[in-house]
């Protein structure tokens, strides 16, 4: 690999750090915008897309900087989003409450 085609590789993957960086950062200005608006704390389900999104794209940059910290810290919260999500979309279900309950009940 030559010199030139190393700081290639190198400004594309500051790049995808960056914009990991940017949509990571990017759930909080939502999250921000949504309590504001209901003048209370809330989540919103775009926050967790953000830190979804956001998390794929710097767990990709951490495994490329091969840095086992960052990458156990962006996989960790990787399932901790798509948990998140898990739970957003059945409570979205109309009959999720109803399944839940049944489940409960027949265990």
């Amino acid at each position: 690999m030559n010199a030139h085609s190393f700081a290639s590789s190198e400004t594309i993957w500051l790049c995808i750090g960056l914009l990991g960086q940017a949509l990571f950062s990017a759930r909080f200005f939502v999250q921000w915008l949504a309590s504001e608006r209901q003048r209370q704390s809330v989540v919103p389900t775009a926050f967790w897309y953000f830190s979804l999104a956001g998390g794929v794209v710097l767990l990709s940059y951490a495994m490329w900087r091969a840095d086992p910290i960052f990458i156990i810290g962006q996989a960790t919260g990787l399932l901790i989003y798509g948990r998140n999500l898990y739970f957003v979309s059945n409570a979205a279900r109309p009959d999720a409450g109803v399944q839940d309950a049944a489940a409960q009940a027949a265990g």
